[in-house]
C-alpha cells in the first residue's frame, strides 16, 4: 500500500497545473530546466545508498508493486511526463504535455496526440520511438498480462502511428485524470518484451532494461538492488555512478545505519517517530518532514453486515482518540484530518464535519440502534455478537499500538475488536484483493496519481469481488458518489471538478467507509553533502528526480 507525506496548505498534491511553458509546442529542450540544450560531458561521483524498510522485488514497472518498488523505477524508467512537486506536468519522453490549449487534445476530450522527444535511447542501445509507447498501452490492455492498474488505459482505443515520433488515440469517454495517470506510468521497450513467450515471466521482468538515468546492475534476494549510471543519459544527470537500494526491514537498525553514515538517504516510512528529535540534532545530516498525500485510517469492508450499519460506523468513529493516538504514538507529527483527500490538493474540503472523540455519543448512537451489552460486556443484535477482527502489516510497532488504543476505547462501547498483524505480501494478496478482511488499520494515497480522482477506490463499478474493475476492496455503493464521479472525471475545468470532488469528500464522510485519523506525516534525512533530494507528495517514493542528486564538497 501506499504510505503519506504531509504538505503545507497549498496547492501541491492532485494539482495538475499546466502553465503556458509547459504546454506550448516549443521545443521541449527550451521548457526543461531538466533537459539541457547541448549537454556538457557528464562526470559521475561517487555513489548514493538508499534504505528502504521494504525490499524492491517488482522490476517490470507496469506489474503489482509496493511503493519501494517505484522507488527504484524512477531511477531505471522515464514516463511521458513527470509530476513536480507543485503538481506542474513536465516532458520527459514525450516533447510536450498535451492540452486542450495546444491542440493536442480535442475540445470534447477524446482525441489525442502525444509527439516525443527524439534521439533518446534504451539502456540496450535501441531507440525509443512511438512503438514503444504504443506497445506499452496494448499490454496494460493485455487481459493475459498481470498489470498493476487498468484504470484510463483500458478508455484508449485506436493508437495510430503518425511517424517514429508522434502517435495518436481516442478515448471512448472524456478523462481528465489520463494526464495525471499517464506521468507515473513508466514505458517499457517493445523489442525486450514482445518477443518474450509471457510478458509476465519475461526475462526483462528481472534485468529490465530502461530509458532512465541508471542501468540495471543486480539484485541480491533480502539485501538490495545496484543501478549504475547511465552515461548517455538524454537528460540531466546523473552526477553519480552508481545507486545502491539496500533493504533493512528493522526499521530501529534502519535508523542506526543513518546515524552511523551506512545509507546516504533513509527512505520509505522514513525515521521512525521516536527518533526524530535524536535525528534533527545529528551532525552532518539534513531531516525534514516530507510532503506526503497519504491519509491513515480504518478502512472497513462494508460486505459484512456488521458494518452495514451505519450506527456502528458512527460510533467507532465517535470512540477514536486521535489526540492521544497522535501524541502518544506518532509523537505529535501528523494532523488530524476529516477527508481522505491530502490538504495538498487542490480539491481538498476543508469545511467537513469535525470528529470529537465522545464515548456517550458513541454508546448512544449504539443504543438507539438495538444494540444490546450482554453479559460480558459486549454488544449484540439480531444474535449477532458486535465483534470483528482490525488487521494491519506485521513489523510496524506504531500500526500496532494504534490498534491497542482503539481496542481499548471501542471495548468501552461494548465492542469486542481483535487485533491480527499480518506481513506485508500476506495482508495484500487476497486478503484484501479478495476483500477477506473485517477492516484494515491503513496508511494509503485514494487518488489517481496527482488527480483527486477517486473512482478506482469509490465506484460501485470498482469492486473486484463482484465482478467490477477498479480497488474498491471496501464494497462501498452509492449512486451519488457514482454521478459526482462520472461529473468529475469528464471535465477539464478546475472549478467544476473541485466542486464534485468537495461534495465526494463529505458524502464520505457522512458514509463513512474509511474512518480518518490523521494524514500522515513521515520525516526523512539525508547526508548533509548529498543535494538534489525534494520531497514531492505526487509520488510513492521521493527517489523521483534521483538523476540530479549529487556530492557536494
Amino acid at each position: 500500500m501506499t504510505a503519506e507525506r504531509n504538505a503545507p496548505e497549498r496547492e501541491s498534491a492532485g494539482s495538475i497545473h499546466l502553465s503556458r511553458r509547459t504546454v506550448l509546442a516549443a521545443p521541449a529542450a527550451l521548457m526543461l530546466p531538466r533537459f539541457a540544450l547541448a549537454q556538457k560531458a557528464k562526470v559521475q561521483k561517487g555513489q548514493v545508498v538508499v534504505g528502504f524498510s521494504s525490499e524492491p522485488t517488482v522490476l517490470n514497472p507496469l506489474m503489482p508493486q509496493l511503493e519501494v518498488d517505484q522507488g527504484v523505477w524512477f531511477a531505471l524508467f522515464n514516463p511521458l511526463w513527470r509530476v513536480e512537486p507543485d503538481g506542474t506536468l513536465v516532458p520527459e519522453l514525450a516533447a510536450e504535455v498535451p492540452s486542450l490549449e495546444n491542440g493536442s487534445i480535442s475540445a470534447d476530450g477524446l482525441s489525442w496526440t502525444v509527439k516525443l522527444r527524439k534521439g533518446v535511447k534504451w539502456h540496450d542501445g535501441k531507440d525509443f520511438t512511438a512503438e514503444d509507447v504504443k506497445y506499452t498501452i496494448e499490454l496494460i490492455n493485455n487481459p493475459n498480462f498481470k498489470a498493476n492498474a487498468r484504470q484510463g488505459h483500458d478508455l484508449v482505443r485506436d493508437i495510430t502511428i503518425v511517424n517514429p515520433y508522434e502517435l495518436t488515440w481516442k478515448m471512448s469517454k472524456a478523462y481528465s485524470p489520463y494526464l495525471a495517470l499517464l506521468a507515473l506510468t513508466f514505458i517499457v521497450p517493445k523489442h525486450a518484451l514482445a518477443s518474450a513467450a509471457d510478458p509476465n515471466t519475461a526475462p526483462f521482468n528481472s534485468a529490465p532494461i530502461g530509458t532512465g538515468p541508471f542501468k540495471w546492475g543486480k539484485r541480491v534476494a533480502g539485501q538490495g538492488i545496484t543501478v549504475e549510471a547511465n552515461k548517455d543519459y538524454f537528460g540531466d544527470g546523473p552526477f553519480v555512478e552508481r545507486v545502491i537500494f539496500n533493504y533493512i526491514p528493522d526499521t530501529n537498525n534502519l535508523y542506526t545505519q543513518f546515524k552511523t553514515g551506512q545509507i546516504d538517504y533513509i527512505g520509505h516510512r522514513g525515521i521512525a517517530p521516536q527518533f526524530v528529535k535524536e535525528a534533527s540534532a545529528l551532525h552532518d545530516r539534513k531531516v525534514e518532514k516530507v510532503r506526503f498525500s497519504q491519509v491513515e485510517g480504518i478502512a472497513l469492508n462494508l460486505g459484512k453486515p456488521i458494518f452495514q450499519d451505519k450506527a456502528v460506523r458512527r460510533a467507532m468513529y465517535a470512540g477514536i482518540n486521535k489526540k492521544a493516538i497522535i501524541g502518544a504514538v506518532y509523537y505529535g507529527l501528523p494532523v488530524e484530518t476529516e477527508s481522505i483527500v491530502p490538504r495538498s490538493s487542490w480539491a481538498f474540503n476543508p469545511d467537513l464535519p469535525k470528529h470529537a472523540y465522545d464515548l456517550a455519543l458513541g454508546n448512544k448512537a449504539l443504543d438507539d440502534a438495538g444494540w444490546v451489552r450482554g453479559s460480558d460486556g459486549i454488544r449484540a443484535k439480531g444474535g449477532q455478537r458486535l465483534e470483528f477482527t482490525a488487521a494491519t502489516v506485521s513489523g510496524v510497532a506504531q500500526r500496532e499500538q494504534v490498534l491497542q488504543l482503539l481496542q481499548q476505547d471501542w471495548s468501552k462501547l461494548g465492542i469486542a475488536m481483535q487485533i491480527k498483524t499480518m506481513p506485508a505480501a500476506v495482508i495484500w494478496a487476497d486478503y484484501y484483493l479478495k476483500s477477506q478482511f473485517d477492516c484494515l488499520l491503513i496508511s494509503s494515497s485514494y487518488s489517481a496519481g496527482a488527480d483527486p480522482d477517486m473512482t478506482r477506490r469509490f465506484s460501485s463499478a470498482a469492486i473486484p469481488i463482484q465482478g467490477g474493475s477498479g480497488n474498491n476492496y471496501y464494497q462501498y455503493k452509492n449512486p451519488e458518489v457514482d454521478r459526482l464521479l462520472a461529473v468529475a472525471q469528464a471535465s477539464f475545468k478546475r472549478a467544476e471538478r473541485k466542486e464534485a470532488y468537495q461534495k465526494i469528500q463529505a458524502l464520505l464522510r457522512e458514509d463513512l467507509v474509511v474512518l480518518p485519523i490523521s494524514q500522515t506525516q513521515p520525516v526523512e534525512g539525508t547526508k548533509a553533502k548529498l543535494v538534489g533530494y525534494n520531497s514531492n507528495p505526487n509520488v510513492q517514493c521521493n527517489t523521483w528526480n534521483i538523476n540530479t542528486w549529487r556530492w557536494t564538497t
